[in-house]
């Protein structure tokens, strides 16, 4: 079990921009060590780029994020399909080895216990006769797959999904919340954006619910109430696309 080295995320009045305008704004709380955790909100809300700030794709324009227990090229950090280039003619068990890439190395060749390893990850996600597929002719839920054996392979302690289940079959995606919940049950630290309120209300024990700033934080059950979902519209359409970024209160 992992619970007790499991990392935690703090942000302390964190402020981050995108494309030059303010997407997440004085944002303070903390993702606990071992907790499985939705990020909520409206599109345009800030989620992906809360997530790319954690991992150090944005820095901050105020405010801190503390990783505790991890190091930023430790976290298994898995983009929106959307940002990803499929047209590179990679196989799946290509795809699928570089999560070994702290283990094994960048340059290294895989060895028979490595391709073995990376075998048994492709079966864990339902992927058993894909290893020389080209990732370009899989179905969406296919590469979703395959990229989830990747991270099986990475074995991180904190794991950062962005939308994970978004263009993909009902099937796939059980298949991978069980792998998710599986990481969770372990005692990793486990983020995702979802947009789907009916899945984040059954299935994710605590959510942070985000329209560019803090709605609330906590408990599913006590966050995704009608009150306050309609709190996160209201400061999302209040909220101006072109205003300058926000100054730190004196």
């Amino acid at each position: 079990m992992l619970k007790r080295t499991a990392p935690s995320i703090r942000l302390d009045n964190l402020t981050l921009s995108y494309r030059r305008h303010p997407a997440v704004h004085h944002v303070s709380g903390t993702f606990e060590p071992g907790s499985f955790t939705a990020i909520f909100g409206p599109n345009g809300a800030g989620k992906s780029t809360l997530l790319k700030g954690i991992v150090g794709l944005i820095k901050p324009d105020s405010g801190r994020i503390s990783l505790e227990g991890v190091g930023r090229n430790d976290i298994g950090y898995l983009p929106q399909q959307s940002a990803l280039d499929r047209s590179f003619p990679m196989r799946v068990l290509d795809v699928a080895a570089m999560g070994l890439w702290r283990k094994a190395g960048i340059f290294s060749s895989i060895g028979r216990k490595q391709l073995g390893a990376v075998e048994a990850a492709l079966a864990a996600v339902g992927l058993t006769g894909f290893e020389d597929r080209i990732i370009g002719t899989l179905s969406g839920g296919q590469f979703q797959r395959a990229l989830f054996a990747r991270l099986l392979l990475q074995d991180t302690k904190l794991i950062l999904l962005d939308e994970p289940f978004t263009a993909i079959d009902a099937r796939t995606c059980e298949d991978l919340l069980a792998l998710i919940s599986g990481w969770h049950a372990d005692g990793r630290t486990v983020v995702t954006v979802l947009h789907d309120i009916d899945l984040v209300r059954e299935r994710i024990p605590e959510t942070l619910l985000l329209a560019r700033e803090m709605v609330a934080w906590g408990p599913t059950t006590e966050v995704m109430t009608d009150a306050n979902l309609a709190r996160a519209r209201h400061l999302h359409e209040a909220f101006e696309d072109n205003a300058e970024l926000c100054e730190m209160p004196a």
